[in-house]
């Protein structure tokens, strides 16, 4: 990678817009960027970093866009960063803008405009810049997969901060891993570890519980078998487990098969039983219920003798109804045509009297002519009504002109009112809009200083609880240690014992005619025999275990101390030294602050939206009073000529009216008239009908009457039976005519008849013996069930226990395997013998590189006095690999990093950074990084160890990089030609090139 040109406006402590030319920096290898303290010479190397990523390195980085604006930058220049570089051959051009508060285009206040990314390509063959993207997540992505490290390597490999390295040198192994790690991404060595220790404990649980499962599996067959199987104390892991198991399950299960001979034997017996008292059960039960079958045939034959006379009228009244069904239409026709006559006559009288006494006897004609002599009348009246509602038309616009009048008198009287005042108005709310204006200016200042003062309080806090943390992660680390180391004792004594009485072991598995394991001999007189006090395999493992759980235990103790001191650190250095009380007294004075400036500035749109309704209104008002005069002005003209009309149609109208009160009162007469006139002759045209047709239907119901064979009409209608009663009649004739058939069935079956002749049957007796029957062959199946499954729950629990001993060879095989390789993976075997976890391995290889690529510089700078050597030596109670020492040649001895003065402790770290750089370049991928720049630090040298330390720098050359050197310190001036300075003023910082031409 390498930087070309970088232009920063409205960035930082720049105020306008300044350039750098890094490849006329650049050309002499070695170029230094110097200026006063505060000038801003960090804040190029944010700008760079900014532009690549999006945000600015380490501690100065706030979260907020916003605060990388220039304080001296003028209100209308928007902040923007644009570098060029070369990467992966690629040359690119980025430019970066974040959001930012501008000036409103239209009107007063400002507007957030939101943060912009562009992304370009060079294209050498058309000779111009092409677009790439516009999007930050797509630049970002772009960016670090070119580059091929995230912001924090890039920080640390290309932004040298010397303190960083100064704090690596002196730190102990676990911040060095922490740091490694970071750079070099070994999560995923730590990863296998902790699958590798997962695995471990998952097959351990599976070997436990498959031993589990087969005490089970045997417990479950003795209570199966009952008294049957006799099976010893056995606990999971004992030698000889499967086979005690398997070998008392075949003895209860020979036992459990005689047991089920003998209850099939009683069973065939009690079912031979059961069925012969069944059948003689059901011939009692079926002669009994011949026997009552028919006695009850005997006594309903009784029964319909004694009703025979009532059936045979009851058959006589059936035979009148039939008849009477032909007379039925006639008498509907009758009753119909006599309800119409009565409803006829009662409307004609009705409508008779409401006629006046002159035309109450006339007939249905000369009703008829008086109607439309009414009629004819009444359209005489049409032209005198519309002449009445036209003046109550005249009358009712005429109140409308008045009202109208009234409203607008009184519009404008309030507009004159509501405008005296509107000066004092407009004032008093053009006030709160500046007030709302500037409390909302105050609140975003306070805004950007609530965050970091949330964050150190925070970190107080933690720093605080991280304190009393440390001091008993320390104790139970300390425990722990003590409890493993006592536990792993144990094993190694248990151990000892076991392989000291290893041959009783042995020979308790030998059998004559089966070769021995050892010797291969096949008689064996005299095996050794257990002594009191022998340690088994079992009893090893247990303790194997238990020192491993208890290693466990001091591990987790370890990291947990070892990450409660990282948190401390952190903690520390977020909150400083400051009490937590003094910081939590000033976030919430800040807080209190911000929120009343806060909500006195969200009162900013409701005061500018009062304001604006205010003028509006008041616009509005004068609108109104303008067009209420001219409202007035028009209505004169229209009261003259309603006032003309109406004279016209009053004098019309009295000679319409005559001696009613209205024209539609008149015309009220004349139609109430016509309408009963026209009732009452409608009414008489249908009672003189109604009469007539009544008249009809008398005569056909007598002669109808007379056909079906009755005297009279009355006679039929009497006979006639409704719907319901017919029904009810048929029903009972039916059930007669059922019932009859139904005896003379039954007293006519041949085994009812013979049954009846035979003794009376007793079913009770039968069905007791029966029951005693069933009794004895439900305890005789009940016992055969009992026996069979118990043979069947016994097959199936030994041959589960066959599978389960089968399977638990390879889980057994498998866990032993897997607990060596977590073991050695995470430094608690004792094959590991420098106690490194497979991650600290990875990092003390890196470290390794480091340290060999740090001592060619660093030899070069101490004239040839130091080298930086890697240890993997243990350090107290924690695990080795990441030691890092100094060599001495002046005295020959290695000593700690920590013991070197503050000028050596600069090229120290200096090399250290180097030789960082270039491991991390190459495990990122091999990206050439042919920029740095290194930060402070030159001010702690002597001349010589200066020039040795230029010296060093100037040979970077030879790989074709060029080095920046951040420092104010004024020899460097002399020494270093290609130079950048930033000069501080009160308008703002600018930069002042000069190159090696």
């Amino acid at each position: 990678m390498r930087l070309h040109r970088l232009d920063i406006t409205a960035f930082g402590p720049f105020g306008g817009a300044q350039s750098v030319d890094f490849d006329d920096l650049s050309a002499a290898g070695l170029f230094l960027l110097h200026g006063p303290t505060g000038a801003g010479k960090t804040s190029v190397l944010d700008a760079v970093c900014y532009a690549l990523y999006g945000s600015v390195p380490g501690a100065r980085q706030s979260g907020q866009g916003m605060t990388l604006r220039s304080d001296h930058a003028a209100t209308g220049t928007r902040t923007e960063v644009r570098l060029e570089l070369t990467v992966a051959g690629r040359r690119l051009e980025i430019t970066r803008q974040p959001p930012w508060q501008r000036p409103k285009l239209r009107g007063k206040g400002t507007t957030v405009d939101k943060a912009q990314t562009w992304l370009r390509e060079y294209d050498a063959t058309a000779g111009a810049w092409k677009d790439l993207s516009r999007s930050h997540q797509e630049i970002g992505e772009e960016v670090t997969q070119l580059l091929g490290m995230s912001r924090e390597q890039f920080c640390q490999v290309v932004l040298l901060p010397q303190g960083d390295f100064a704090r690596f040198l002196r730190a102990d192994a676990e911040a060095r891993g922490k740091l490694l790690g970071r750079l070099f991404d070994t999560r995923r060595f730590a990863e296998v570890e902790q699958r590798l220790a997962e695995r471990r404990r998952t097959t351990e649980a599976r070997v436990r519980d498959g031993d589990a499962a087969l005490l089970a599996d045997a417990h479950r067959m003795q209570q199966a078998a009952g008294d049957a199987m006799e099976l010893p104390e056995l606990a999971p892991g004992e030698p000889g487990l499967a086979e005690t198991v398997l070998g008392a399950a075949a003895v209860a299960r020979s036992t459990a098969r005689e047991l089920l001979t003998v209850a099939d034997c009683r069973l065939t017996t009690a079912e031979s039983a059961h069925a012969a008292a069944d059948r003689a059960l059901a011939d009692a039960r079926e002669l009994d219920r011949l026997q009552r079958r028919f006695a009850q045939a005997r006594e309903r034959a009784e029964r319909l003798a004694e009703r025979a006379e009532a059936h045979r009228a009851a058959q006589r009244r059936m035979e009148r109804s039939r008849k009477a069904e032909a007379v039925a239409p006639a008498l509907e026709l009758r009753d119909a045509a006599d309800a119409e006559h009565g409803r006829a006559s009662a409307a004609e009288a009705r409508a008779r009297a409401q006629l006046p006494e002159a035309l109450a006897d006339a007939g249905a004609a000369g009703l008829a002519a008086a109607a439309r002599r009414a009629a004819e009348e009444l359209g005489g009246l049409e032209s005198a009504r519309r002449a009445e509602r036209r003046l109550a038309e005249l009358v009712e616009e005429r109140a409308v002109l008045d009202r109208q009048e009234r409203a607008d008198d009184d519009v404008r009287q309030e507009a004159e009112t509501w405008l005296a005042d509107w000066e004092a108005t407009r004032t008093g709310l053009q006030a709160r809009v500046d007030d709302a204006r500037e409390a909302a200016t105050r609140a975003e200042q306070l805004a950007v200083q609530r965050e970091p003062a949330r964050r150190r309080l925070n970190a107080a806090r933690q720093r605080d609880g991280f304190a009393a943390d440390t001091d008993e992660a320390q104790r139970r680390a300390l425990a722990s240690a003590e409890d493993a180391v006592t536990a792993r004792a144990h094993w190694l004594d248990l151990k000892e014992q076991r392989l000291s009485g290893i041959a009783a072991e042995l020979a308790a598995g030998l059998t004559d005619g089966t070769p021995c394991a050892v010797c291969g001999a096949t008689e064996h007189p005299a095996p050794a025999r257990r002594i009191d006090g022998h340690v088994d395999r079992a009893a090893e493992e247990r303790a194997l275990t238990a020192y491993q759980h208890a290693d466990e235990r001091r591990a987790d103790a370890e990291r947990r101390l070892g990450t409660v001191r990282e948190a401390l650190a952190a903690a520390t250095a977020e909150a400083g030294d400051a009490p937590t009380a003094r910081l939590a007294e000033e976030a919430e004075e800040l807080e209190r602050e911000y929120e009343r400036v806060r909500a006195a500035g969200s009162r900013l749109h409701a005061a500018q939206e009062e304001l604006r309704r205010a003028g509006d209104e008041r616009e509005q008002r004068v609108a109104a009073q303008q067009q209420a005069a001219l409202r007035s002005a028009s209505r004169v003209a229209g009261r003259e000529r309603l006032e003309s009309e109406r004279a016209a149609l009053e004098q019309e109208l009295t000679r319409a009216r005559g001696t009613a009160g209205s024209v539609t009162a008149r015309a009220a007469q004349l139609e109430h008239r016509a309408a009963l006139l026209t009732d009452a002759a409608d009414t008489a045209r249908a009672a003189e009908e109604a009469a007539q047709r009544l008249k009809d239907a008398d005569a056909r119901l007598a002669d109808a009457a007379f056909r079906a064979g009755f005297d009279t009409p009355a006679d039929a209608a009497a006979a006639l039976l409704d719907d319901d009663a017919h029904r009810e009649l048929q029903r009972r004739l039916d059930a007669r005519d059922a019932e009859e058939t139904a005896v003379r069935a039954v007293l006519a079956e041949p085994d009812t008849a013979d049954a009846a002749r035979r003794p009376q049957a007793d079913p009770a007796a039968a069905e007791r013996a029966a029951v005693d029957a069933g009794r004895r062959l439900r305890e005789a199946s009940s016992a055969h069930d009992a026996a069979a499954r118990r043979c069947a729950e016994l097959d199936r629990l030994s041959a589960r226990a066959t599978d389960s001993v089968r399977r638990l060879g390879p889980v057994r095989e498998e866990h032993t395997r897997v607990a060596r390789l977590a073991g050695l993976a995470a430094g608690t075997s004792a094959d590991n013998d420098r106690r490194m976890r497979l991650e600290s391995y990875v990092l003390a290889a890196r470290l390794e590189q480091v340290a060999a690529a740090a001592t060619a510089r660093l030899t070069r700078m101490s004239a040839g006095r130091y080298t930086l050597v890697h240890s993997d030596d243990r350090t107290g109670r924690g695990r080795s690999g990441l030691g890092l020492h100094v060599v001495d040649a002046w005295t020959g001895r290695e000593r700690d990093t920590a013991t070197l003065s503050g000028g050596e402790t600069f090229f120290a770290s200096l090399a250290l950074a180097l030789g960082l750089a270039d491991v991390v370049t190459d495990e990122a991928g091999g990206v050439r990084l042919d920029t740095l720049f290194i930060d402070e630090g030159f001010g702690s040298l002597d001349d010589q160890t200066l020039d040795e330390v230029l010296d060093v720098l100037d040979s970077l050359r030879e790989r074709d990089r060029s080095v920046g050197i951040v420092s104010h310190v004024a020899d460097l001036r002399r020494r270093v030609h290609a130079q950048l300075e930033v000069v501080k003023g009160r308008s703002g910082s600018a930069l002042r090139q000069r190159g090696t031409g």
